[in-house]
This record gives C-alpha cells, structure tokens and sequence, in this order.
C-alpha cells in the first residue's frame, strides 16, 4: 500500500517531532503497532465496544503524536478506497434476515455486519500503520525489524526498495513528461493505452537497473545486508506505553467476557 502514494507523500514525514510517542524506541513503536493491529484485526465480528475503545485509545496516540493529520487522512483515504472494492463483496453476505433484494442480490444482517466489522478493523489497522510510518525514519524502522529477528533478506529487501524508489519515481516523471510533450495524454483513449505502456516500459527498466545495481553492489563487498548500528536500550517510559497499551487491549476484549 506504500507504493500508492510514494510519489505524492514522504513516508518519515513527522520523524523529526518531538513527543511522548517519538521518545520511544522504535522497536518498541513497532511492537505497539502491531499488537494494536492483531487484536483490531483478531477481534470477533459485532464487538462494537472493543473496538471504540481501541479508537479512543488510537485517537490519543494520534493527538499525543503531533502527526499531519490531514496528510495521515489523505493516506489512509487512498489505501481504504482500494480496499473497499474487496470490502464492499461482503456486503452481500447470506445469513440473517433479508434488508434488501434485488434478484439474486440481497442485504442481510449478517452481510452489513461482517461490511462494518471488517471496515473499522481496516480503518483502525491503517491509521496505526501510517502512523508509524510517518512518525518513524526508515533506518529506525529496518533497525526494529532487525531486533523482532526479521528474515535479514527480508530487511535488505525493504531497504533496497526505499532507497531506490526516488530513482524509479524520477524515471516515472520522465516518461510522463515525454508522454505529454507529444500531446499523448490529450485523448482519453490514447491516454489509458500510454498508462500501460508507461506502466509496462517502467517494469522493464526496473528489471534491468535492478540487476545493474546488484551487480555493482557485489563488486563493491556487498554481502546481503548494510552494517546497522544497534538499537537504543529500552526505558522505562517504554515498559510504561506498552503496559499501558497492554491493559487497553485488554480492556477491549473484557467487555465481552464480563
């Protein structure tokens, strides 16, 4: 999902803050991020209170975090809009009683919960997620990877990518550019078939500067992976945060069984 909007927006947008959620380790940013994202996303459908808890709670590291809000919006408002084609089949779910039909269509209770459910475990898990992103550099974050004992390859893979990605975007603009200096983009038909043909013309080079690339990384020592330095210890304010996120968390999921 980073790929839909890398050209318009930088990941480590709001790295540089200073605040309660920027002075924790990163690995511990990570930690938080995730175990937020498993028990959104593990939380059986119809559990409505947990997850206004979990809201609340996200509401107060996004505010605690000084984040852009309006470009964590921009963001988030991209990747769900792709999601929601995939979200929109369980609308028409069966089981329940029948709302609405229309031949074999039909809306049911059970179809417009599983659609809720499933949209705020979606919307919660981004908003954690670019939260993390925009709030954490990119060498922090391969360095949390490292300490959650992350495939090396997997790292170096992810480090590749963003390191690289500036070049495949000025590639992309180059195209563009010359696409439109040959008045190419003017007719709609003409302009959906240079959109492949950009698209199909960019994977290729990729391919070929990729192997470039490695080639002369190997020749230069490259063993797999670049020397990162080590992760700062862990403090005490972070025990407290991930305690604290624990026991929210927690709460979430005892609303239900008492």
């Amino acid at each position: 999902m980073v790929l839909l909007h890398v050209g318009t927006f930088q990941l480590d947008r709001d790295s540089h803050l200073s605040t309660i959620w920027h002075d924790l380790t990163p690995q511990i940013r990570l930690i938080c991020s995730l175990l937020f994202v498993f028990a959104t996303s593990f939380t059986a459908n119809g559990r409505w209170w947990a997850w206004a808890i979990y809201g609340l709670g996200l509401a107060g590291i996004i505010t605690l975090s000084r984040v852009t809000f309006s470009v964590l919006i921009r963001r988030v408002a991209i990747e769900f809009a792709f999601m929601g084609i995939v979200l929109l089949g369980t609308l028409f779910r069966g089981g329940g009683n029948i709302l609405w039909q229309w031949g074999w269509l039909q809306v049911t209770t059970e179809g417009m919960t599983v659609l809720g459910s499933v949209s705020i475990k979606a919307l919660l898990s981004l908003l954690m997620l670019n939260l993390l992103i925009m709030t954490t550099a990119i060498t922090d974050l391969l360095k949390a990877l490292i300490f959650l004992k992350m495939p090396p390859l997997l790292v170096a893979i992810f480090s590749s990518m963003y390191r690289y990605l500036g070049v495949l975007i000025d590639e992309l603009e180059t195209m563009r550019r010359a696409a439109l200096s040959r008045n190419l983009m003017n007719n709609p038909r003409w302009q959906r078939l240079m959109v492949g043909n950009i698209i199909g013309s960019l994977f290729i080079r990729t391919y070929e500067r990729g192997e470039r690339i490695h080639a002369s990384m190997l020749a230069r020592g490259y063993q797999g992976i670049s020397a990162i330095a080590e992760n700062p210890p862990i403090k005490k304010v972070d025990r407290l945060v991930l305690v604290c996120l624990i026991t929210l968390l927690s709460l979430g999921q005892g609303i239900y069984l008492f």
